[in-house]
């Protein structure tokens, strides 16, 4: 799914116009990038929460040249964790589908 199908989806499901669905779909996105850049939480009861974390500097190799190190240096990462009521409902859907195979 796309962010036009999301958009189509949410304006469907809420009764909103497709433009009010984009519009809200965006301030979320803006709001959760906000939040991430200021190493905020996004924490959304039942659905997931949003977060960074910290990769440390580490050495790799060179993947056209195995021989070579080379520095990674440490960044920053988002991260999504699902919750409890999401994993549940993706799990109940994956064990149905299963089941009809």
């Amino acid at each position: 799914m796309n962010k036009a199908e999301l958009v189509a989806k949410m304006a469907e499901k809420s009764g909103m116009t497709k433009k009010d669905s984009e519009a809200a779909l965006n301030a979320f996105m803006m709001t959760v990038e906000e939040e991430l850049v200021k190493e905020e939480k996004v924490q959304l009861v039942g659905f997931g929460t949003f977060e960074t974390r910290n990769r440390a500097a580490r050495e790799g190799r060179n993947p056209r040249d195995p021989q070579k190190t080379i520095k990674i240096p440490a960044s920053k990462a988002p991260v999504f964790k699902a919750g409890k009521n999401l994993k549940e409902k993706v799990n109940s859907t994956a064990k149905k589908a299963t089941k009809k195979k």
